[in-house]
């Protein structure tokens, strides 16, 4: 894939807790949580794990799990014997891109998007409480973006010893357009708005669009986002 990453601590926000991820074929943003300390080193620590683990392999999902497994497994022993990063933890969104196939490894309330034929698609599932509320429709798109608890997060990894990671794979198709994003974006642009800008511009130029949007929008979190477009499917 042609890439291109962008991440800004936004107008509000003092400091920036996420992470991003490109290497080669393997993809994501790590959002962090658990204040200043907390929140920037459990999202570096998860994308330098999987990152070490995973590139160079081929793509599959019982490495991609590994992979997971192993980071959530780094950060919640790293806060357990600090008390200084008690109670941190990150999401994590990964593309892993081979051949022919697209596999993507979640947690948390991170997003991956496809742009496909004109047509954006969300491709995660927020593992939150307002998510949960909207997929058993106890309150609607517009009640969630009010909701008191509309940043809270039922699924991360460093919280617990275990982690269940969704894990999908989705065929590629040429031109096919990928967007990794923390919550600081959609939360600030609207997947109508989202659609449009990647619709009407590419690359790098997206990228940057994007982000000053969500700027001009507020900035009220820290904003982060992994372009990409597809250029090459091998078939198997």
């Amino acid at each position: 894939m042609l890439i291109y990453a962008k991440t800004h601590k936004g107008l509000v926000r003092p400091t920036n807790q996420d992470s991003l991820l490109v290497s080669h074929n393997l993809y994501g943003v790590a959002d962090g949580m658990g204040g200043h300390r907390g929140g920037e080193t459990a999202s570096r620590i998860a994308v330098q794990v999987v990152r070490n683990l995973l590139q160079g392999k081929t793509p599959e999902e019982n490495t991609l799990r590994i992979g997971v497994d192993a980071s959530n497994r780094r950060i919640f022993d790293m806060q357990r014997h600090e008390l200084a990063l008690s109670g941190m933890g990150t999401t994590l969104t990964l593309l892993w891109e081979g051949r022919a196939e697209m596999w993507i490894a979640h947690v948390g309330d991170s997003r991956a998007y496809l742009f496909r034929d004109g047509e954006l698609i969300c491709r995660t599932e927020d593992h939150s409480v307002v998510g949960e509320l909207l997929r058993n429709h106890m309150i609607t798109p517009d009640m969630a973006k009010t909701h008191p608890y509309r940043s809270v997060i039922t699924r991360a990894l460093g919280t617990d010893p275990t982690v269940s990671p969704d894990v999908l794979r989705i065929e590629k198709k040429l031109g096919d357009v990928w967007l990794i994003c923390s919550d600081g974006l959609y939360n600030m642009v609207e997947d109508i708005d989202i659609a449009e800008i990647l619709a009407s511009l590419e690359g790098e130029q997206a990228a940057d669009k994007l982000l000053e949007v969500a700027l001009d929008h507020g900035g009220h979190d820290n904003v982060s986002l992994v372009l990409g477009r597809v250029t090459e499917v091998i078939a198997p």
